[in-house]
């Protein structure tokens, strides 16, 4: 019997990034993209390459990145999860630079909701030393003269701002390029979600998805009404703004 052995190629750009949200649900859908034969994530989940401004002073070197990504086989495509590139105001630019073909995935959360995880995930870590209430109404002071990197960390709120950063998006890719999809959509019906995920990178769905929860840490109390209230006043707008662009009905996200 003869045997063919799978030719193999090395990479010369990326098929697709995972782009945000973070706290969105992007650890969970990394992990199901890495387990499809027919796609590689590389050998670490968050590359950090379109936001490390470092890169991007002089020539870039490309191979910073596919030197993370082994010699692939000829059908497979490649892709990278960062969640920080959707809130890095140049990514969208550089990464349209790189490949203007390439395909983004974003997942959006609640951004109520998302600040909160993304405090209490600060708090786990060690970093966040201010309660929810005083560090969201610290956090343009504290991310105003903070460097890129240091600032996103506590840029609870700022974060939530998808409207802005979605409108950044669509100024250098077309509608056919992007997919986006609901974190609550997502965890009440992840099959659904990965097969319509997986239609648009041009691959067949898992055969069986089993709900994992990712990146999940305790949480140290809930928010309460006085907080959300708070929040949901600051990122209304922007919510109708998400509606409006997406053509999505979000009446879950508002009080």
């Amino acid at each position: 019997m003869t045997m063919f052995r799978t030719k193999r190629r090395k990479l010369d750009r990326l098929d697709f990034i995972l782009a945000g949200a973070q706290k969105s649900g992007t650890t969970a859908l990394h992990y199901f993209l890495s387990r499809h034969p027919d796609i590689t994530m590389g050998d670490q989940q968050e590359m950090h390459f379109f936001d490390d401004d470092a890169m991007f002073v002089s020539d870039v070197d490309y191979e910073q990145l596919h030197k993370h990504y082994p010699l692939v086989a000829q059908l497979t495509i490649a892709g990278d999860c960062t969640p920080s590139y959707l809130y890095h105001e140049p990514a969208a630019e550089r990464i349209w630079k790189y490949n203007p073909e390439i395909k983004l995935l974003i997942i959006l959360r609640n951004p109520v909701e998302r600040a909160f995880a993304h405090w209490n995930m600060q708090r786990f870590k060690g970093r966040e030393p201010l309660d929810f209430f005083d560090a969201v109404r610290e956090e343009q002071t504290r991310i105003g003269g903070a460097p890129p990197a240091e600032a996103r960390r506590f840029a609870y709120i700022d974060r939530g701002f998808y409207g802005r950063q979605l409108a950044r998006v669509f100024k250098f890719f077309s509608r056919e390029q992007v997919k986006v999809a609901k974190f609550e959509n997502f965890k009440t019906n992840p099959a659904e979600t990965l097969a319509s995920i997986f239609s648009f990178l041009g691959r067949k769905p898992l055969r069986s998805v089993r709900s994992k929860d990712r990146n999940i840490v305790p949480y140290e109390r809930a928010m309460n009404w006085e907080e959300r209230v708070f929040l949901y006043n600051l990122l209304a707008k922007d919510i109708a703004e998400v509606e409006q662009i997406l053509d999505w009905d979000c009446s879950d996200w508002k009080l």
